[in-house]
């Protein structure tokens, strides 16, 4: 097998090995928030602030044993997220959060290392775009799983993962009142939507950058308008008091009558336009420190860590205008200092090669 056979396999690989992980941590948290709230809300505070802090050990930890002991000890971590089920008490609980912190510093940080490890310049953007498609299947498999399990059910509510598509978005929908009873199903439905908008920009993109049609500027660009047109979309489409109204119904009404096709036309295009920026993300970190790979991950990871615990905090106590306010703020910004970045790349690389 060729040099660039074993590379490829060793991402593919990877990415099997990422999507049994997050099929099984996504299926324990969509289930766990509706049997331990608002328990579960309180831990991912915990994890964000304990995968934050950790991000700083990381490299170390990953540099004295290695990438592929650091990824198998951070499984056998995330595993203990399962066994919660098992004691499902609030100290247990509290404990198992702090585990996972621990473990996905670990996991993310020697994960970058290692696909780094697999890729050059040419390889780089098709295998994260590979590597992105793989994982977000978990969000498909877990959200699935949930949808069957809990449908026609009306006590389950809350968030569906750490972010804002599939945690904030997904309690919006759950409390809007016009959908009905068939709100709580349209949770892990939106979950499995956005999961495919995941897999299709992962796969898309990799592609296009492999036959270089496309910048990576140009993919982040897309990836904002798509992002925008769905903050849009969900304003006009989504009561404004969605995300405050854990235990009953959405009292506001939005400036449209809700629609259930809009709102998961909203599910593909977060999904799609975050695989825009975290492929291109992945991209630029593993070109730009082709040989600091893992404490360039471990800053990249320290900071989003922070910024997820933030919004987490605040998720269920602001309207949703303003929070899709920030969001807008936040993307544009975003976006400019990615162009910065990319732009100085190109200009060191001119640099170098005169």
């Amino acid at each position: 097998m060729r040099m660039a056979d074993v590379r490829t396999y060793n991402v593919v690989i990877l990415g099997i090995g990422f999507l049994l992980i997050f099929t099984a941590f996504t299926t324990c948290g969509n289930i766990e928030v509706s049997l331990i709230f608002p328990f579960f809300f309180y831990s991912l505070g915990i994890i964000y602030g304990v995968f934050s802090f950790c991000n700083v050990l990381a490299p170390t930890i990953v540099a004295i044993i290695g990438p592929q002991f650091t990824m198998f000890l951070s499984g056998v971590l995330y595993s203990g997220y399962i066994a919660v089920f098992i004691i499902l008490s609030t100290w247990s609980f509290y404990l198992t959060s702090v585990i996972i912190g621990i473990g996905a510093a670990l996991l993310w940080t020697a994960q970058g290392h290692f696909l780094v490890e697999n890729s050059d310049a040419s390889t780089i953007n098709r295998n994260t775009g590979l590597f992105w498609a793989l994982l977000q299947c978990s969000m498909l498999f877990g959200n699935l799983y949930v949808y069957f399990d809990w449908k026609g059910k009306t006590e389950i509510s809350g968030n569906m993962m750490l972010s804002f598509y599939s945690g904030v978005y997904g309690t919006c929908i759950g409390a809007t009142t016009h959908f009905g009873d068939a709100a709580k199903g349209l949770i892990g439905i939106s979950g499995i939507v956005v999961g495919i908008g995941e897999i299709v920009g992962g796969g898309l993109f990799g592609l296009v950058l492999k036959n270089n049609r496309f910048r990576r500027t140009s993919v982040v660009f897309l990836g904002m308008v798509v992002h925008f047109v769905a903050f849009y979309l969900i304003f006009l489409n989504i009561p404004d008091d969605a995300p405050v109204v854990f235990q009953t119904s959405s009292q506001h009404k939005p400036y449209l009558l809700p629609s259930v096709s809009i709102a998961l036309l909203c599910s593909f295009l977060l999904g799609l336009g975050d695989s825009c920026f975290n492929t291109q993300l992945y991209s630029i970190l593993g070109r730009a420190f082709a040989e600091q790979s893992t404490p360039a991950f471990a800053i990249f990871k320290f900071i989003q860590s922070i910024f997820a615990a933030v919004a987490f905090f605040y998720s269920g106590y602001i309207l949703l205008t303003w929070q899709l306010l920030v969001m807008v703020v936040m993307g544009f910004t975003g976006t400019l200092c990615f162009f910065m970045v990319e732009r100085m790349q190109n200009m060191s690389a001119d640099t170098q090669e005169y």
